[in-house]
């Protein structure tokens, strides 16, 4: 005989079965994506932050999409070591061999850093695959022509670190190469800017967003997570980009250079010697006006070059089905002075050198399109992708989670902080940017006023120059 109770239990348990398995799928759902795209010396010069003239079309509607920080600034005026920043979480060396100095430490010593960001993710799971120029070296390699396999920049961090060279031979010859395999030997026989007629692929970052795109649908092929980072070289310097990029800007009038004048206090400035030692045929931007805006409209157009490859990885993205699974962030190493306190170049702790682009995409993001005016650092970017994954947080970054901004982009952002060759310092805040130099001299500029950039006002502000000193040294020390 069955007993009266038995009725109702043999209906739940299907019930019951249906809620375990849901529960049972939920947890061991496949974490979120990450698809970093780097690009090299990108200032904001796009058109979601304010350039109108700049054809981004790609860019700006990842910015429409996600959230755009247009007060993001790097740690340092170099690609070594802002890179390292990224890819570490933590402040680190202020030359191009951050990383590889770091590397050389873990093989005395294997506890000698942190893991890096993608050995977290890593050891977290995750897929990690680099293609193109992430770290210093594109490839991720050193030895000569940066392609030697025993030298890796960032050890442990990758399952493949990728860099397709072509007819550039080597990952050396592509980093400043020109169309059609050209390389850079004596580079007073490369010309500082290039327009030659042909599809993306004559110039190297058409192999390296090809080599990512195949990449990209391995891993989405993959039931494990994935973290992607794809680094474009363009606009680095010589401006080689296809013809059909320069179209954008033929006849375009550029906005004034503002305060082109070199400073006539003691500041960070240099000479443009990286600029300066290519051909540039005799001119002079300090003194040909029409040669400058070329060179400008170079510059531009190799924007607009990235920009495409930057939708064609988007595009793949969604093409795979993996589109909603997928955290994406836009990042510019640093950025570029394009004849601003007459440099035209990096390497100065001047805002043109410092604030560069950052953008971050995912599913479900609030406000999506609204800017973050918050200041930021790169230094932040590590927890954040940790905070926005799930994966376990590492108690050794040293920068701040973006997911307040991310989720609110009213919300106060913190003082970003930076360095340049070892002892000169710089403290960015909402308003003012404070560099203490080498010998001692000081400069601040009002940041919140136009054009506060080209004065230097630290005589007339004692107070707040000592007030922003404690709080950089406080933060970066004897670094």
């Amino acid at each position: 005989m069955n007993s009266p109770l038995r009725k109702p239990y043999v209906i739940l348990l299907p019930v019951l079965i249906a809620f375990l398995a849901a529960f049972s799928v939920q947890t061991h759902a496949k974490q979120k994506n990450v698809l970093l795209i780097l690009v090299d010396d990108l200032r904001p010069e796009l058109a979601s932050f304010g350039a109108e003239y700049i054809h981004s079309p790609n860019i700006d509607r990842l910015a429409e999409q996600g959230r755009p920080f247009h007060q993001h600034f790097v740690n340092a005026p170099s690609c070594g070591p802002s890179r390292n920043t990224l890819l570490t979480g933590r402040f680190g060396g202020e030359g191009n061999k951050a990383l590889f100095n770091r590397a050389k430490e873990l093989a005395k010593d294997p506890d000698a850093a942190p893991p890096s960001m993608p050995e977290w993710f890593r050891q977290n799971g995750y897929t990690t695959v680099s293609v193109g120029k992430v770290s210093h070296s594109p490839g991720g390699r050193g030895g000569p022509d940066w392609n030697d396999d025993s030298i890796p920049e960032i050890p442990n961090g990758w399952d493949r670190h990728l860099m397709p060279v072509g007819e550039w031979q080597h990952p050396r010859g592509a980093m400043h190469g020109l169309a059609h395999g050209e390389i850079r030997n004596d580079a007073s026989d490369l010309d500082v800017f290039q327009s030659i007629e042909g599809p993306d692929t004559i110039y190297p970052d058409g192999l390296i967003v090809e080599e990512g795109l195949r990449q990209l649908e391995e891993l989405a092929s993959d039931e494990k997570p994935f973290f992607l980072a794809i680094g474009v070289i363009k606009p680095h310097l010589p401006f080689g980009a296809p013809a059909k990029y320069m179209q954008f800007y033929e006849g375009v009038d550029l906005p004034p250079i503002p305060h082109p004048e070199k400073p006539d206090w003691e500041t960070t400035w240099h000479g443009s010697r990286e600029f300066k030692t290519y051909n540039h045929w005799g001119k002079d931007p300090w003194k040909d006006d029409a040669f400058a805006t070329q060179v400008r409209r170079h510059y531009a157009a190799c924007v607009s070059y990235s920009d495409k490859h930057v939708g064609d990885i988007l595009a793949k993205l969604k093409e795979t089905g993996e589109e909603e699974d997928t955290i994406v962030l836009l990042w510019g190493d640093h950025g570029w002075h394009l004849g601003e306190h007459a440099v035209w170049g990096k390497h100065t702790l001047f805002e043109e050198s410092l604030h560069s682009p950052l953008i971050i995409r995912y599913s479900g993001i609030k406000k999506p399109g609204e800017k973050s005016d918050a200041v930021v650092s790169t230094l932040d970017i590590f927890p954040t992708l940790v905070d926005l994954t799930g994966v376990e947080k590492p108690d050794f970054a040293q920068g701040q989670s973006l997911l307040p901004i991310l989720e609110n982009p009213s919300r106060k952002g913190h003082d970003a902080f930076g360095y340049f060759k070892g002892t000169m310092k710089t403290i960015r805040t909402q308003t003012h940017r404070l560099i203490l130099q080498t010998d001692g001299n000081v400069e601040l500029y009002d940041q919140s006023i136009a054009d506060g950039g080209a004065h230097n006002i630290a005589q007339e502000n004692p107070e707040l120059v000592e007030s922003l000193r404690r709080k950089l040294l406080d933060r970066l020390g004897d670094f």
